[in-house]
């Protein structure tokens, strides 16, 4: 067994781990955090994406030890203070950009590290970004309507 040290949504976290725990199981099960879901368990689907020293990162690509002395943030720590919605969460629910919501997290995540790196994304760098992201039920384009309204831009001619 290993010790980690992190902190997770804001809140520092100690935890023992064997060498072969991922990240999304230390997440999911030992701090209980299941917003962060296990979709293929081959990095394929970014079900699992998190935010790790600020990089998007797909937890079922890392060791829990990885993460010692990390800041983590998962889909529960991207809400407000207050608990509200954060604007790219809110702006998932205003535009529709679910339906199942399996994959609503890792893209909530992943939305949230592009208009990081690029504020105002153009349609195709908003598709491009997604590539690592998997939904099998929206047909993505309130995804992307989603995530360009997250980012101030003007969606109301836009064909969901």
């Amino acid at each position: 067994m290993t010790d980690v040290k992190m902190t997770v949504n804001g809140q520092p976290v100690l935890g023992q781990v064997e060498g072969r725990t991922l990240l999304v199981d230390f997440l999911r099960t030992d701090l209980k955090l299941t917003g962060t879901h296990v979709g293929c368990d081959t990095s394929q689907c970014g079900a699992c994406l998190v935010h790790v020293n600020g990089a998007a990162v797909k937890a079922c690509t890392m060791f829990a030890f990885e993460a010692d002395g990390a800041e983590v943030t998962t889909i529960e720590g991207m809400a407000e203070p207050d608990g509200s919605l954060s604007r790219i969460q809110q702006a998932f629910q205003d535009h529709h950009g679910l339906q199942c919501g399996f994959c609503t997290p890792g893209m909530v995540m992943s939305a949230a590290a592009l208009l990081k790196e690029t504020p105002k994304p153009t349609e195709a760098e908003v598709r491009a970004y997604l590539e690592g992201n998997i939904c099998r039920c929206t047909g993505y384009h309130n995804i992307i309507k989603a995530i360009m309204a997250a980012s101030g831009q003007d969606v109301s001619a836009a064909v969901a």
